[in-house]
């Protein structure tokens, strides 16, 4: 209850404000008709009125009494005794029980309230039969429906402010939620971010850094004996490393790779292999079955990664002496198979190592992309018979 009194509302406030002017005005009016001559000793009516504005005025000003329903339960009991000298002076008195409801409603709460209003509509029974000298029915009636309109009025008051916070209250949470949600979106976001960062880093960077080394060891060799040679094969290594710089300024943007930049992905990718047969000395043949489509953008761009991705770990790792790609158009499918006769190696056991193979961005990273595109991904591989992989994606043909 003490928090509720602290926390007050602009209709509470105004509220607050009628409240002390009713009070006033019936203490005026109470003074003013005993000057009349019209009901009380006008000297005793002002001494007692004095006493009760005294009493009144000063309890806001006391932080104890917004505080601590015991401090307030004080302030009203000596507030009744100065009203009880107005009773006793004037009948005029009578009228300020009705104020007083309100008071003893909203400081004392559910359980000392009705008490003290019960209180409160005795002693102005009493008194006004005092002054009248006999008591009548009229007497009761007055004082006890004025306490059922306040009881009435702060109950619905306090059930209406009850809702209120609870709205408030529902607001507040709504508002949380939705800034953890905002917030949890911007990390998604930044994590997904990172992992297309971290494949095409993987499926390019990567790659065209292996070939550049292997070009450059090349050269190496070839030095100083085969100068001519040489100097094609660092030719090789500044083209790599020109296409490579191509690749990063495009993905960085989350462009399309300039391998796809107009041309379609049987082109891109016999120009894949060609690229890695120049810059490996391992011959990459490709093989195109069905009718070639253009497919979207995502597909094409998987694919190429796909292809990408796993020649480069065929030309690292499996020491093999032949490559073979096929791309293989079906209806509302397309499939990428990607075939060498290298060392192999043990799936299980690459998978059961941490961060995967090849630093965890060569076959996660495949998976990824197919599965992101609602297709599947296969690898077979043995030590010493080769390794396959096999990509399937469902498509639809563009413009279709």
């Amino acid at each position: 209850m003490a928090t509720e009194r602290s926390r007050t509302t602009p209709v509470a406030r105004v509220l607050q404000v009628c409240l002390h002017l009713l009070v006033a005005g019936l203490l005026v009016l109470a003074v003013a008709r005993a000057a009349a001559g019209r009901d009380g000793d006008p000297a005793a009516v002002i001494a007692a009125a004095t006493a009760m504005a005294a009493v009144y005025a000063a309890g806001p000003r006391l932080a104890a009494v917004r505080r601590s329903r015991r401090a307030a339960a004080l302030w009203l009991a000596l507030l009744g005794l100065t009203w009880a000298g107005v009773l006793v002076t004037t009948q005029d008195g009578v009228w300020l029980a009705f104020p007083l409801y309100f008071l003893e409603l909203h400081l004392l709460g559910r359980r000392g309230g009705p008490v003290a209003v019960g209180l409160t509509v005795a002693a102005a029974i009493a008194a006004w039969s005092w002054h009248q000298h006999t008591f009548s029915l009229a007497a009761a009636i007055g004082p006890a429906l004025g306490a059922a309109v306040a009881t009435a009025t702060v109950l619905g008051y306090q059930a209406l402010y009850r809702e209120s916070e609870q709205r408030r209250r529902l607001i507040d949470e709504l508002t949380a939620a939705r800034a953890d949600l905002a917030a949890a979106h911007h990390t998604a976001g930044v994590m997904a971010e990172r992992e297309r960062l971290a494949r095409e880093i993987h499926d390019t960077l990567a790659q065209s850094l292996s070939s550049i080394q292997l070009l450059l060891r090349a050269a190496q060799r070839a030095l100083p004996e085969r100068t001519e040679a040489a100097a094609g094969y660092v030719e090789q290594a500044r083209q790599a490393a020109q296409d490579n710089l191509d690749e990063a300024r495009r993905f960085v943007r989350a462009l399309t790779p300039p391998a796809l930049d107009g041309d379609p992905l049987p082109v891109a990718l016999e120009r894949l292999c060609a690229t890695t047969t120049a810059h490996s000395d391992l011959p990459v043949h490709l093989h195109v079955s069905g009718e070639p489509v253009r497919l979207p953008v995502p597909q094409e761009v998987a694919l190429l990664r796909i292809a990408q991705s796993a020649l480069g770990n065929t030309v690292r790792h499996a020491r093999a002496s032949n490559a073979e790609v096929t791309l293989s158009y079906m209806e509302g499918e397309v499939a990428l198979d990607v075939f060498d006769d290298g060392a192999g190696f043990d799936p299980a056991a690459v998978a059961g190592r941490p961060g995967g193979d090849d630093g965890g961005f060569g076959l996660p990273s495949m998976r990824a992309r197919a599965r992101a595109l609602g297709g599947t991904f296969t690898v077979e591989s043995a030590p010493g018979r080769g390794t396959a992989l096999a990509v399937l994606l469902p498509v639809t043909e563009v413009g279709a």
